[in-house]
Order: C-alpha cells, then structure tokens, then sequence
C-alpha cells in the first residue's frame, strides 16, 4: 500500500513524528515551502521494527510512505488536528518530483489517484 503526500494547510498544518511498530515502511517528504532552498526536495528514508528509527517531519512538508511488509504497523504524533478542508495533495508519482518508490502498481486510495502535479501545485506555505 502506498499513501500519497498528504500535508495539512495553515491553520491547520502538522509536524509529525512517525514510526514503525512491526514491519516497514519507505518513508518520503517532500518540501513544499516555496521560499525554501530545497522546495520540491525530498528525502526518503527506510523505517522499520528492527532501527527504531523515529523520524520528524515538520510543517510545510509533504508526507507519503510505501509499506514494505504485510501487516506493517505505522504510528504517527501530530502537533495539530486534522481538518478536512485544509487537506491536500502532491501526485505521489510527478516526474518532477523524481522519488524512487520501487513499486510498479501500488495500491492507492481515490485521493492519491487524483493528487496536485507538482507543476500546478499551489503551496500554501
């Protein structure tokens, strides 16, 4: 399963600090703070049950994973609350964006099929 690169708007944008409990996820943000000198960088980073790996992600960043193993568990501490208006989303896939999933047909939710292209993407940060 792959989750697209979600990211909550001001008022309502998140850190998150996110690991694995059993299994394994490739874990990707993206930076999509349009002053920054890494906007539309991303970094992708392995978390699994065996490195403990934590890993923060702060506000005005994408976020996105692709489970690596079968009943992979995902814990996730936010600084916000989610609100439904202020979500959005990143194609997970734009060629611009050039994030090596190593996964040829993952499955998506609806909202991940239909993501911003990084190109029309407006970001609120």
């Amino acid at each position: 399963m792959l989750r697209g690169l979600h990211f909550q708007a001001p008022p309502f944008d998140q850190g998150k600090l996110v690991r694995v409990i059993t299994g394994a996820v490739l874990d990707v943000a993206v930076d999509i703070r349009k002053d920054s000198p890494t906007y539309g960088e991303h970094i992708a980073i392995e978390l699994t049950e065996e490195n403990k790996t934590m890993f923060y992600i702060p506000p005005g960043f994408a976020h996105g994973f692709l489970t690596l193993r079968d009943n992979t568990i995902f814990s996730y501490k936010c600084t916000n609350v989610y609100n439904k208006l202020s979500e959005g989303c990143v194609l997970w896939n734009d060629t611009d964006l050039n994030i090596n999933w190593n996964v040829a047909n993952p499955i998506l939710s609806e909202k991940d099929l239909v993501g911003t292209p990084f190109k029309e993407f407006n970001s609120p940060f």
